[in-house]
């Protein structure tokens, strides 16, 4: 099968290296989309190991599609009776780029219609009462070309299920857990996150240091699938039981002016089994401080969308340089859509356009002195 990993603008890098490490070699990425081929295995492996992928799709069809007629003919032809049962709960989704077919909608319902009586006629049935299992089929239209896929995953990925509660401004954690994939944190240094709000930045460090896997304690809409072998998805929690790390100790910080945060935040953290690696306290972030060598601070400070007067941003993000020009061999990574977030902190080693719930941010990365050879060793130790 062709599986496709679709990820948020710059984070594509990440969900790559990711995939690396899972044993799938470097895979292509084209349009946002990842894609390798795989068996209801990777399926499952990939929805459960996944940091910072949005998805996993099957592309089950692909074909030039100008028109309607084309369009539901290319559809019809997909085998659909070897996934789907005659009571599936159909969801649409579709996006059109550059197409002569620029009315999603009207795709959709033109590639339902397409999908219920190939069904109709393999069943024998004269209606499906969509009472069953849900499938969301995905009808993407580029440069008139149309990609059929099924979603096998159902809520995003960012979903872990550690986060109820909700809070201002929220961080997507495929967002979060790439931006930690991508610096130099590792297990064995220390982490902070002075404006932690809910806890994303701290509770996906600690997931990433101690190798738990994002996806195993939660469902994916491909298990109800008639296709899928049985126990597919055990075999992935076991073996996400078998890698995780149960005996590094963590020197992670979770910092936030708002008692209600912190209170969050430590919900957050009980809930995703992190919360004994983490140290919260509620206080101003220019209190900040710590003895810990070659750490790690990131943050996603106000920006002034939905928080915070835009007048008191700059000496907001001038004191909270000043803060990190106390921590010299520090890295400094942060993730903001305030445009003078540069100017008010310091010219940024690198920077990178993310979005984050469809807002264009900056990642500013500042980065501190590496470690001696001979640290760096008991670092990682």
């Amino acid at each position: 099968m062709k599986l496709l990993v679709p990820c948020a603008f710059g984070t594509e890098a990440s969900v790559k290296r990711q995939l690396l490490r899972l044993g799938y070699g470097d895979c292509p990425a084209h349009e946002g989309r990842i894609s390798l081929e795989g068996e209801w295995k990777d399926v499952a492996r990939l929805n459960v190991f996944l940091r910072s992928g949005e998805r996993v799709l099957i592309a089950v069809g692909s074909f030039p599609a100008l028109t309607f007629d084309e369009l539901y003919d290319g559809v019809y032809a997909i085998p659909w009776e070897e996934y789907l049962s005659p009571n599936v709960n159909i969801r649409m989704d579709g996006k059109c780029v550059k197409s002569t077919l620029m009315a999603v909608k009207a795709a959709g319902g033109v590639s339902k219609k397409a999908i219920v009586n190939r069904l109709r006629e393999k069943f024998g049935v004269q209606t499906l009462d969509e009472k069953g299992e849900r499938v969301i089929v995905g009808v993407s239209i580029y440069s008139d070309t149309a990609t059929i896929t099924l979603d096998t995953s159902g809520d995003g990925l960012h979903k872990r299920g550690y986060r109820t509660l909700s809070y201002d401004a929220p961080l997507k954690e495929t967002i979060a857990a790439a931006m930690i994939e991508s610096s130099f944190y590792r297990a064995g240094k220390a982490f902070a996150d002075v404006f932690c709000g809910s806890g994303t930045f701290p509770v996906e460090a600690a997931m990433y240091a101690l190798n738990v896997a994002p996806g195993a304690k939660r469902s994916f809409d491909f298990i109800n699938w008639k296709c899928v072998p049985d126990g597919i998805l055990d075999l992935a929690r076991e073996e996400a039981e078998d890698v995780r790390n149960r005996t590094e100790k963590l020197c992670l910080y979770a910092g936030d002016l708002s008692e209600r945060a912190i209170a969050i935040a430590r919900f957050h953290a009980k809930r995703a089994g992190v919360e004994k690696h983490i140290r919260f306290e509620c206080t101003d972030m220019r209190n900040f401080t710590s003895s810990e060598p070659y750490g790690v601070l990131m943050s996603n400070p106000p920006y002034g969308e939905r928080m915070s007067n835009k007048e008191e941003l700059f000496p907001l993000y001038r004191d909270f340089s000043r803060m990190y020009r106390r921590l010299p061999d520090w890295s400094c990574y942060l993730l903001t859509a305030y445009p003078e977030a540069e100017r008010a902190f310091g010219k940024a080693d690198k920077k990178r356009t993310i979005f984050n719930a469809h807002l264009e941010c900056r990642i500013y990365s500042y980065l501190g002195a590496k470690p001696p050879r001979d640290a760096a060793e008991m670092i990682l130790r």
